[in-house]
């Protein structure tokens, strides 16, 4: 079987939209976004056309379908990686091609800058992607997240 090929976009409002419409099975269903009508009047993350523009891309499969989207969020000398994936393309094992196009799509856009991501500890289907997309768990702490106090790993690609 080939490796599925990924092609990276700036986000549209229309591929923003449709992000807000997934809707994900047990126990992942907190990574859910607003409605659109909610993100944008509000002006949270995609819904705002400028964080869209400078820090959100499409992600679309061989033909040209949508089927997921990234962050990339720069900080002091890293990129820190913020992705999803169309629910449908869940658990079927392109999640670390996904994630390795979007880690290499981010070293091409912030030249020798570290980049990393978070994840929840208890996501073991996006941490078996994320390590072998080439990512490593650096370091475990807790956040504040849109659903609450989480336990998270923090992950950094070695290429």
């Amino acid at each position: 079987m080939s490796m599925p090929q990924f092609q990276i976009w700036p986000m549209s409002e229309s591929d923003a939209a449709a992000v807000c419409e997934w809707r994900y099975p047990a126990p992942y269903e907190q990574f859910r976004w607003p409605s659109w009508r909610a993100m944008t009047r509000d002006g949270k993350e995609f819904g705002d056309a400028e964080i869209r523009r400078r820090q959100y891309v499409s992600v679309c499969d061989e033909h040209s379908a949508l089927v997921g989207y990234a962050q990339f969020f720069p900080m002091e000398g890293v990129v820190r990686l913020g992705m999803g994936m169309r629910p449908d393309r869940c658990g079927r094992g392109s999640g670390a091609a996904f994630a390795r196009a979007i880690a290499l799509e981010a070293g091409s856009r912030y030249p020798g800058a570290q980049i990393d991501l978070e994840v929840e500890t208890w996501n073991t289907r996006a941490i078996r992607a994320y390590e072998k997309a080439g990512f490593k768990i650096a370091d475990r702490y807790s956040r504040q997240a849109a659903h609450g106090e989480v336990d998270v790993y923090c992950m950094v690609f070695g290429g």
